[in-house]
């Protein structure tokens, strides 16, 4: 697994803001891909998921 690559599409989506990474989460729990992670391995991708997830749950707890 590639830590740098997971990171670097971690960082891209985040730039696009809150709502776009709560789509993003939506949509990859749905199965959909995604264009962000089309070059990255499954695992790699379920990585991503995971960090995005663990973001967005740090961040909702703050704003509680």
């Amino acid at each position: 697994m590639d830590q740098h690559k997971i990171q670097e599409c971690v960082e891209a989506l985040c730039q696009s803001g809150c709502e776009m990474v709560r789509a993003t989460i939506s949509a990859m729990e749905d199965g959909q891909s995604i264009a962000q992670t089309c070059g990255l391995k499954q695992d790699e991708a379920s990585a991503v998921l995971n960090e995005l997830k663990t973001i967005m749950s740090v961040y909702d707890r703050r704003n509680s």
